[in-house]
């Protein structure tokens, strides 16, 4: 356990560990430090903004206010804590992290594990969603908010136990033997197991994805003499587009990370994973800015309600000032409306399907 005081290493600084594992550490800073720091920085703003952007649109529009809205803003909220936990490891790393207790060590990296993983299983969780929404015909998730809050639930005790488990024993400070060289204080054997489980939610995404696209080709097959054919085909094409933008996205961010815990947790000495280990941690967190681009903005009522919340100061100072910038009484009836972005809103609710063909 990591708390065992009987453990003699537990009493080591961090970089006794860094040393034995052969992973640099030094005091000054040098290029890469520099670069992981320079581009963390502005990508965490980012994450941060944007996830808040949709938490924000889902709560104050009633149109969201169903299953697969509240799958996305769970999943925008785990994004949202992924941006502030590598916000976090960004103010702890290169030469700050010598500085790290074992303890320190180890919540920063409760908080990365916990964050990815929930974001992961959401986006699993969301593939899933669509699925039952295609297969069943339905306009709106036939699932209860019961059972929505009971999988959101599940989401964060699968990232909470994911994240603590190497906290709580499964490491190698106790068996230095088995520490890896990305990250020294934990165990290959976790690391491997942590990889292998991400790989399997994205084989899964895959194979959701392509049940739901070939059950749309043959359906519009079926239906062509019934239809407008160009009306399918821009289903299955739209399908498609969705589909290479998630798979895509995923594949892009994640597999190099993916591929450097399985090569080091499998003891490939040859393979240089230090080279690249911090660069695939910048690009796996990346998939927390890109989510919100690709479950809400191609949602046309989500970006009204995005212009309605971003102009909302610029429409409350041009309702209390005039032209020339004398403030005037707000006016109580009568007032025309304004003919701009600002003041555009969506009468027809918006429905899944539309997260899935826009």
């Amino acid at each position: 356990m990591l708390f065992n005081s009987t453990c003699e290493a537990f009493y080591k600084p961090v970089s006794f560990f860094y040393n034995i594992t052969g992973k640099p550490i030094s005091p000054n800073w040098r290029t890469h430090d520099f670069i992981v720091v320079g581009l963390g920085l502005p990508i965490c703003v980012f994450i941060i903004l944007a996830n808040m952007l949709v938490i924000v649109a889902i709560i104050i529009n009633r149109k969201f206010h169903f299953p697969i809205y509240y799958l996305l803003g769970n999943m925008a909220a785990a994004d949202l804590f992924a941006g502030i936990s590598y916000l976090y490891l960004v103010f702890h790393t290169g030469p700050w992290t010598i500085g790290l207790t074992i303890k320190e060590w180890f919540i920063r990296g409760a908080l990365i594990n916990m964050s990815l993983t929930a974001s992961v299983v959401n986006l699993l969780a969301v593939a899933v969603e669509r699925h039952q929404t295609i297969f069943t015909m339905q306009l709106h998730s036939t699932m209860t908010r019961r059972r929505v809050v009971m999988l959101i639930v599940t989401i964060w005790l699968v990232a909470v136990v994911m994240g603590l488990v190497p906290t709580m024993g499964w490491n190698c400070v106790c068996d230095l033997s088995t520490c890896c060289t990305v990250a020294p204080l934990y165990s290959r054997s976790f690391l491997v197991s942590w990889a292998i489980l991400n790989l399997m939610a994205f084989f899964i995404m895959v194979a959701v994805y392509t049940h739901i696209f070939i059950y749309v080709r043959r359906r519009s097959r079926v239906m062509s003499p019934h239809t407008d054919q160009p009306s399918n085909n821009q289903t299955v094409i739209s399908l498609m587009k969705t589909m290479s933008m998630i798979l895509g996205a995923f594949v892009i961010c994640w597999t190099p990370g993916l591929v450097i815990l399985l090569l080091d947790g499998l003891s490939c000495s040859q393979c240089q994973v230090l080279k690249y280990e911090k660069y695939c941690l910048v690009l796996a967190e990346c998939n927390s800015l890109v989510n919100p681009i690709i479950y809400s903005f191609r949602d046309e009522d989500m970006r009204n309600t995005y212009k309605r919340i971003l102009c909302f100061p610029w429409r409350r100072m041009r309702q209390h000032e005039g032209p020339s910038g004398i403030r005037f009484k707000p006016v109580k009836a009568g007032a025309p409306s304004e003919k701009n972005s600002c003041n555009s809103t969506s009468l027809e609710p918006s429905s899944p399907q539309s997260l899935l063909f826009s």
